[in-house]
């Protein structure tokens, strides 16, 4: 793999105010579904660096990376065992380091995945913590506490997993009785970090300090709202219509506590240390922009991701009233605004989008769902929808596969299903894995690109093979063309940098702004409207004669 060396701007004397982070356009790879060059079936490092020529030729400015660490993979690397490792699963420390060589010499920054609210039960920490019992040091890096009733046999409060289930597990201890429970908001295999505890706090600076002595440019937080938990752990029953991270509520003892922005202080401090530039994203579910501007305050977070921005549906009134809320929010503290439609997390927005029933953050989509989306309309709806967002100034996330139109794959048999969330509910949630299947590179190879000997760790669908990249690189119809447009006239544009103005004039179904000498005009109702004067730069669909079709948007400029 060759190709011309672009140097990374200077970050040694960074101005503040103009980071690479406040514009970027950030591309998110989940390593297993990538790329694999082992031929085992699960992506790798290598086969992330031997595809960068293909993220560069798409105009993206930084690769966010899911977690690679060693892990036993009992949540798909989110449960980490040893946070300055790599898993022999996606190749070594020598691999990753090779990665972010070649990405830095395509001029591409690189942001990794950290997860601070809890370990892997595997890692060195909470396999002491057993052996050593009640009361130990070693317990207190986690949140053991002793059980309800008289033989301690109920839990120490009625927490539910985000998982299904119940949040607590009763350890048996050394001489084979029954003893404490420690709490995991997440999977069994995932026990809670105890962050009132100093040396829980210590080993995340080292662990901060060794991927940014390897040159990294950011960490991309999981779970940054949570960490500290309520004093005195109380009961606390969710909205069974609310979703899996507690984004539409408030007063839960598990997310949002004061406490965590502490962690993020200290955070900052450390990175500010190097050379001034390198990135804090959080990805914190709060309900409100305002609320998540809390963690990009000057002294904490660079960047947080906009979850209402994600959640709000197709339609203008609504599009336009959370774009103006997340720049007042974000701009009140001097942070940029990001842009994010489709994640690891939820369900792809080429899906979500033309969804015909409620479907709650995190259950997922599958055989037996009811208001399953209509194809054409989301597709259609996802083009234009990004269309809207990669007009905004601030940063934006894409997610692998998004620009490939990628709808959610929802025909996946239940014995191939792999996410904790289909086994701890039963089977009443389906999960995160129809957003993660493997990417299709060539129509015509085996696991289309995939993988060389055909192996895949979620089986794709036979409708891959008209969505791979080759395929899509030779029409210029395509998503794919698509997306190459839009970021290369963001780029030469500056978009990212620019200032919105809202458009008034139209009908109630249009969304019209302008961003610097770029006009913005989406259609989010069922009829056509009329086409502004202005000479098209790009559209998400063919246009109509002077008209917008429904379900499109269009960018026009005066020159």
């Amino acid at each position: 793999m060759t190709s011309p060396d672009i140097e990374l701007a200077d970050t040694s004397t960074a101005v503040p105010g103009a980071e690479w982070w406040r514009t970027a356009v950030i591309y998110q790879i989940y390593p297993r579904s990538f790329s694999d060059s082992s031929g085992d079936g699960i992506g790798d490092l290598p086969g992330i660096t031997s595809r960068l020529d293909d993220l560069r030729s798409l105009g993206v400015d930084a690769l966010w990376l899911s977690p690679f660490q060693r892990s036993p993979q009992k949540d798909a690397g989110y449960d980490v065992s040893d946070y300055c490792d790599v898993d022999p699963l996606f190749g070594t420390l020598a691999d990753f380091d090779e990665l972010l060589d070649q990405a830095h010499r395509r001029g591409i920054r690189l942001i990794v995945d950290l997860v601070p609210n809890h370990s892997s039960d595997q890692h060195r920490w909470f396999q002491e913590a057993l052996a050593a019992g009640p009361g130990s040091r070693e317990r207190a890096r986690y949140l053991f506490r002793d059980g309800r009733g008289l033989d301690g046999d109920v839990p120490p409060n009625n927490w539910e997993s985000i998982f299904g289930g119940p949040a607590w597990t009763r350890v048996v201890e050394a001489d084979g009785s029954l003893g404490q429970w420690y709490l995991h908001l997440f999977d069994s295999s995932q026990p809670d970090f105890d962050w009132s505890n100093e040396e829980v706090r210590e080993e995340f600076r080292r662990i901060l300090r060794f991927w940014l002595d390897r040159g990294v440019d950011g960490f991309r937080v999981d779970v940054a709202h949570g960490l500290i938990k309520a004093e005195g752990l109380p009961d606390y029953s969710p909205d069974p219509e609310g979703g899996s991270m507690g984004g539409d509520e408030e007063g839960v003892p598990y997310w949002g506590q004061p406490g965590v922005h502490e962690v993020y202080r200290d955070w900052h401090a450390v990175l500010a240390e190097y050379d001034g530039d390198r990135a804090l994203c959080a990805e914190a579910w709060r309900p409100t922009p305002e609320e998540t501007a809390l963690w990009v305050r000057p002294d904490e977070m660079h960047q947080a991701f906009n979850f209402p921005y994600l959640e709000t549906e197709w339609d203008a009134a609504a599009l336009r009233d959370v774009i103006t809320e997340s720049l007042r929010a974000f701009g009140s503290v001097g942070a940029p605004s990001t842009w994010v439609l489709s994640n690891h997390d939820v369900v792809r927005h080429a899906s979500r989008l033309a969804l015909t029933a409620e479907n709650p953050q995190g259950h997922g989509i599958g055989p037996k769902s009811v208001g399953k989306p209509i194809a054409d309309v989301g597709l259609r709806r996802a083009r234009a929808a990004t269309t809207v967002m990669l007009g905004l100034p601030g940063s934006a996330y894409l997610y692998q596969g998004e620009e490939l139109g990628l709808p959610e794959v929802i025909d996946l048999d239940d014995d191939t299903r792999q996410d904790p969330t289909w086994f701890r509910t039963g089977g009443e949630r389906y999960g995160r894995d129809g957003c993660r299947v493997p990417l299709p590179w060539s129509s015509d190879a085996p696991a289309y690109g995939f993988s060389a000997t055909g192996e895949s760790w979620l089986p794709q669908p036979a409708e891959w093979a008209t969505l791979a990249r080759e395929v899509q690189a030779e029409d210029e119809a395509s998503t794919l063309s698509l997306y190459r447009a839009l970021l290369a006239a963001r780029r030469a544009r500056h978009l990212g940098e620019g200032t919105l103005e809202w458009l008034d004039g139209f009908d109630a179904q249009v969304l019209a702004f302008r961003n610097g000498n770029v006009t913005v005009v989406a259609n989010t109702g069922s009829t056509p409207v009329a086409l502004p004067d202005g000479i098209v730069i790009a559209a998400s669909g063919p246009l109509g004669r002077a008209t917008i079709p429904a379900d499109t948007a269009v960018w026009l400029a005066d020159d």
